[in-house]
């Protein structure tokens, strides 16, 4: 939308114009599967009272100044038109890797294929959406990457729920606990700046020039455009911490991406039992947040008082690479071994918040669709992508409905992989979507990953 500027428009950020160019126009999708059946009008009146419409993003059209520069611009909105509701039955197109989902799962994890690549957010209104499902009881939060990174949408839709246990009270997320940072020595700064200076010349080469061996599940230019799948692996958060103890100071993201590590070589020795050689890197693509203190009080309370000091896109991003090694051949705690030790090194570099600067830079010197086209091309060298939030520990209910998930995904990118995780009461859901004529069976990969949990728990179960 084309206007001149008026006295209450205010400048998208950096990173919400990079959102808005054509090869980065991401959408979050956030997914609640609900008990009982929808109450559609509880649901309206629940948004419409909740934190959500308080903040200024969400009652603003995106408009252009004649110089095509983007700003936010405060309008009266039209409630209603943010509501889509679907009353029939999603249609599944029936395939032999899909047989054992349940209908429910099936068909959501359908919509939400469609919905990854196909429907875009109008710009008539204010950029965000709420889909539901009332056969299959579920409600898809379409929210536009330019408003909000994944912990300021959580946090703000998290607001508009309550515990079950205690109708009254706000969730809660889980920060985790954080260790006493070690006295900073010569030695520590000098192993930071090492660390830093060796992944920040690789995160640069990544951008410019070197990409991974391609694979049976890579990606690359376009891939953005083709037919999605979805399915979702499903871990328990006490599986998880059990394998955790087994290697001292590892962390819950040491043990995902160790699972990670493991369900993709498993994958590839069923699709390329001969075609590779053990040791092979590929890399992922991961977001890390860059708050201090991401909890869901703090940003709601920002939300209220109209703060952007932390409301918005604050993450940077690291490559993390993983190798792969054949099924039957390797420990499967050396993953978890390996992942720790690569992400420690990563820990004490500063990478994350070397490539948020850079992207900043980039933005305000070359201008946004320069900083789109490296974004495009690290997506195009790297060959998947890893998100995890941390969701809340009890159950919680929207409306009085209890929700039963919750999951999270955005829309298509350049790799034929992409995992977003989401924990929720004792349980973890990391969304597997995939373009499908690269990856036909998705389903089996989700499997891929639980089978490499599981595994890895029973190593480290003692045997009675």
């Amino acid at each position: 939308m084309m206007g001149e500027m008026s006295g209450d428009d205010e400048p998208l950020t950096p990173a919400g114009r990079l959102f808005q160019q054509p090869q980065m126009n991401q959408v979050i999708h956030c997914v609640l599967g609900l008990k009982n059946p929808i109450d559609v009008d509880l649901i309206k009146n629940e948004i419409q009272n909740s934190v959500m419409l308080q903040h200024p993003r969400f009652t603003s059209l995106m408009v252009r100044d004649h110089r095509g520069v983007e700003h936010w611009r405060p309008t009266k909105i039209d409630f209603d038109s943010h509501f889509i509701v679907i009353n029939n039955p999603v249609v599944v197109v029936v395939s032999s890797s899909s047989e054992d989902e349940d209908d429910d799962e099936s068909a959501i994890s359908e919509y939400m294929s469609d919905l990854c690549t196909v429907s875009q957010l109008s710009m008539d209104k204010p950029l965000w959406e709420i889909h539901i499902l009332m056969v299959h009881k579920c409600i898809i939060f379409r929210i536009h990457h330019s408003l909000g990174d994944g912990i300021s949408l959580m946090s703000m839709l998290l607001a508009g729920c309550r515990k079950l246990q205690d109708p009254q009270a706000l969730p809660s997320i889980s920060i985790p606990n954080t260790t006493i940072k070690p006295r900073r020595t010569f030695w520590n700064i000098l192993v930071t700046l090492f660390f830093s200076f060796i992944f920040l010349i690789q995160f640069i080469l990544r951008c410019l020039w070197i990409r991974d061996r391609k694979t049976s599940i890579s990606g690359g230019d376009g891939v953005d455009l083709w037919p999605r799948k979805i399915a979702t692996a499903t871990f328990s958060l006490e599986h998880m911490k059990t394998v955790k103890a087994s290697v001292p100071n590892a962390t819950i993201n040491d043990v995902l991406f160790a699972v990670i590590s493991s369900g993709i070589s498993r994958y590839l020795d069923f699709r390329e039992p001969n075609g590779l050689r053990d040791g092979v890197q590929l890399t992922g693509l991961a977001m890390v947040n860059l708050r201090k203190q991401p909890g869901l009080q703090e940003l709601s309370n920002l939300m209220k008082s109209n703060s952007g000091a932390r409301w918005g896109n604050k993450f940077g991003m690291i490559l993390l690479p993983i190798y792969y090694h054949r099924s039957n051949s390797s420990d499967p705690l050396e993953y978890l071994k390996r992942a720790k030790a690569m992400i420690d090194r990563k820990k004490q570099s500063l990478e994350s918040h070397l490539s948020y600067k850079i992207g900043d830079f980039v933005m305000s010197t070359f201008g946004p669709k320069f900083a789109s086209l490296l974004n495009y091309r690290i997506l195009c060298n790297t060959t998947f992508t890893i998100s995890n939030v941390v969701g809340p520990q009890e159950e919680i209910t929207i409306g009085g409905n209890p929700v039963t998930f919750l999951r999270a995904n955005n829309s298509a990118l350049p790799h034929a992989l992409v995992l977003n995780m989401v924990s929720y009461a004792g349980k973890a859901d990391m969304q597997v979507q995939v373009a499908k004529d690269i990856i036909p069976d998705p389903q089996f990969l989700a499997k891929c990953f639980e089978d490499a949990l599981l595994e890895m728990k029973e190593q480290v179960t003692p045997k009675i």
